[in-house]
């Protein structure tokens, strides 16, 4: 569903706002330029035509509080999912941790050890 008729490109999804006809959200464009990338080279990345970044950032410059508290609603959420996940998985990943290595897994792990060794690197 479009949200806005001044940007067509930008449509609400089950993710949130998100490109017309990609699984980009506008939160992950969004880190990129905060991360300080300009938009000629998020579109390339991302191979967005002229009319998907001029959407993505004209409606992120109108919207920018909306945008912005979405985001943290987001991030919220996937922090809670993350909790979530990791009691869930806790039992399960503390038995794979306490099961014995097998001899391959050994001798990786010994490789690893005399590499590390060689090039000084602290263990």
């Amino acid at each position: 569903m479009n949200v806005n008729n001044l940007y067509p490109t930008i449509i609400r999804t089950e993710r949130g706002l998100t490109v017309e006809g990609t699984r980009l959200t506008l939160y992950t464009l969004l880190d990129y330029s905060k991360a300080d990338w300009p938009p000629k080279l998020i579109k390339d990345w991302f191979d967005l035509t002229d009319e998907q970044i001029n959407d993505v950032f004209g409606y992120i410059a109108t919207h920018e509080a909306e945008v912005e508290a979405e985001y943290q609603q987001v991030l919220n959420r996937s922090a809670q999912d993350e909790c979530y996940w990791r009691e869930y998985n806790r039992e399960y990943v503390m038995q794979i941790a306490a099961q014995p290595a097998t001899p391959e897994k050994a001798a990786i792990k010994a490789k690893l050890q005399a590499w590390k060794q060689a090039l000084g690197i602290a263990t």
